[in-house]
């Protein structure tokens, strides 16, 4: 098994501590990681991504050119990324502030509108959680308990309060991509 992924978005999102909580996640089920952040000075407002590998076996390079999963959150980030997922790979993309629809037919394509439900559950910053729960209900690679796990390892203690909003994100994320996969 192994997993290459691309997260990419405006900074501020939470593209980079998505990534960082999912290759957490693999490390705590044992698998072999790689985290490798890319953002420009502006941090907030600014592009960024990150790349994960997620394996079972050694990793030779955090480089990658072409990607398994792409997981979309802005118009500029579909622009640059959509050629690069491999055929037969899987873009989530939030459709809010897309204007262009991928255009690729031999991917899965799956629109997760994470920033209304982020709106329903009264936090907007739960939506990288909900992406992160639509990615793992569309390409199981580490399980939810384990995201909560090493969000209780790696979150401060006054934010552990936190922790069940974003299992509830999670949750919403799954479900949404429930729906999206009919």
């Amino acid at each position: 098994m192994k997993h290459e992924i691309i997260i990419a978005g405006f900074g501020g999102q939470g593209v980079l501590s998505m990534g960082k909580i999912l290759a957490y996640s693999g490390l705590l089920d044992g698998l072999e990681v790689t985290w490798m952040p890319s953002y420009g000075p502006e941090q907030r407002g600014g592009t960024a991504n990150v790349t994960v590998i997620l394996s079972d076996s050694m990793i030779s390079s955090p480089v990658l050119d072409t990607y398994d999963i792409a997981v979309i959150l802005n118009q500029q980030s579909l622009d640059k990324f959509e050629s690069h997922i491999k055929p037969g790979g899987t873009l989530i993309y939030d459709p809010y502030g897309i204007h262009r629809q991928p255009a690729r037919t031999d991917i899965r394509c799956l629109a997760i509108n994470a920033t209304d439900a982020a709106v329903e559950m009264g936090n907007s910053k739960a939506y990288n959680m909900i992406l992160l729960g639509a990615l793992l209900e569309t390409v199981p690679m580490v399980t939810p308990d384990t995201v909560i796990k090493g969000l209780q390892k790696t979150l401060p203690e006054r934010h552990h309060h936190l922790i069940p909003l974003n299992r509830a994100a999670i949750d919403r994320g799954a479900l949404l991509a429930k729906e999206a996969i009919k």
